[in-house]
């Protein structure tokens, strides 16, 4: 979905000609909706050529920040909450038609150097921040993340001290336990071997302390000083050797301290996503001011002082779009082409300054939607 905004040459110097043309000649094919822009603060022509190389830079750059918000939106809270994002109370389509310009916000008056400068600010602000809050929302993520896999999956790659209870391990002067991993299908020959693995080990020891369906967790208790040459004997049998590490140590999370961290990703996603429902509607805002004041700078480079044009928002019927085009190129490119359009290498003082603003007999940018 695109939403054209537009800025049309007068007819017989006359807005509401303008706009009755338009509406005659392209109601068929599109929905149409006025846009007031204020007379803002022209400057000089050098600085509104520099301006309208600035904007275009500015734009995309909102642009791309809506579309970061959004699809953080899109990420956290679904679909649903993407179509409830709100613009000043509005759905966006609905902001954009029934725009009106922030008079508190950006004065008139203002030089359009600093309105744009501010606007460019205040995005740059909200990037930022989302930078900040999705940083701390994946850290916590990765962090809950990591703790399942130790929780979780088979015993083979389980962290084991999520299922070793500490009344189950023997860690004295002399003895010490070690767990190993033990394939239900060798459980016997485990049973007949573990006492000969190495020396010292105390006969009659190994108990299950866990199991799932393919693998047993085994304990067997050993002197202390015999425990590398376990090891080796253990790994000579393909068996996997386990050290219990005590969760004082700080290196495991505890079933409680899991589940603390569950509940801080769903508070951290809760608030990530309604901070991007508020910054998506100022970001957004902020884009339909810049591009308004685009609009309003390419006007005047194309149609000159002092300004005499009637700007509208279009929204073009699916699959017509080039239909539309032709049909406004014939409409507003007939008496006007000579003054404001470049033909045959013809072109008026302004016109020939205009910026890129989308070729067309009348000044044309494209606010797509697919993404914002």
């Amino acid at each position: 979905m695109a939403y054209w905004l537009v800025s049309l040459p007068l007819v017989n110097r006359r807005k509401d000609a303008a706009w009755e043309l338009l509406q005659e000649k392209s109601s068929t094919y599109s929905s149409n909706y006025k846009l007031e822009i204020p007379e803002l603060r022209v400057g000089t022509l050098d600085t509104l050529m520099a301006l309208s190389d600035e904007l275009i830079k500015t734009n995309t750059f909102i642009e791309n920040v809506v579309a970061k918000i959004r699809r953080q939106v899109l990420e956290v809270g679904g679909s649903i909450a993407v179509g409830g994002l709100k613009v000043d109370g509005l759905p966006a389509e609905a902001y954009i038609t029934k725009f009106k310009w922030e008079e508190a916000k950006y004065p008139v008056r203002r030089p359009l150097k600093e309105t744009v400068d501010k606007i460019s600010e205040s995005v740059g602000r909200i990037e930022d921040e989302l930078k900040v809050k999705i940083s701390e929302y994946n850290a916590l993520k990765s962090a809950l993340s990591a703790a399942t896999r130790k929780a979780g999956g088979s015993l083979a790659v389980r962290d084991i001290n999520t299922v070793v209870k500490q009344d189950q391990v023997v860690d004295s002067e002399n003895l010490v336990s070690l767990f190993v991993i033990v394939s239900k299908h060798s459980v016997k020959e485990w049973e007949g071997c573990y006492e000969t693995l190495s020396s010292y080990v105390v006969p009659r020891s190994s108990k299950c302390v866990s199991e799932d369906n393919d693998y047993m967790l085994m304990s067997v208790v050993l002197f202390k000083r015999v425990v590398d040459d376990f090891k080796a004997g253990a790994r000579s049998k393909g068996y996997q050797v386990r050290e219990y590490v005590a969760a004082d140590s700080g290196s495991d999370l505890s079933a409680a301290q899991s589940e603390a961290l569950r509940k801080d990703v769903g508070g951290k996603k809760a608030v990530l996503e309604q901070w991007c429902k508020t910054a998506y509607g100022e970001a957004f805002s902020a884009w339909m001011h810049s591009l308004s004041i685009r609009l309003f700078v390419e006007s005047i480079l194309r149609y000159g002082l002092p300004p005499a044009f009637q700007a509208a928002v279009v929204r073009p019927k699916d699959k017509i779009e080039a239909k539309l085009r032709a049909v406004m190129a014939e409409a507003f490119g007939g008496d006007a082409k000579s003054a404001h359009w470049k033909d045959d290498g013809g072109s008026s003082a302004f016109a020939s300054l205009a910026g890129d603003a989308e070729s067309q007999p009348y000044v044309s940018l494209t606010m797509s939607m697919d993404t914002a």
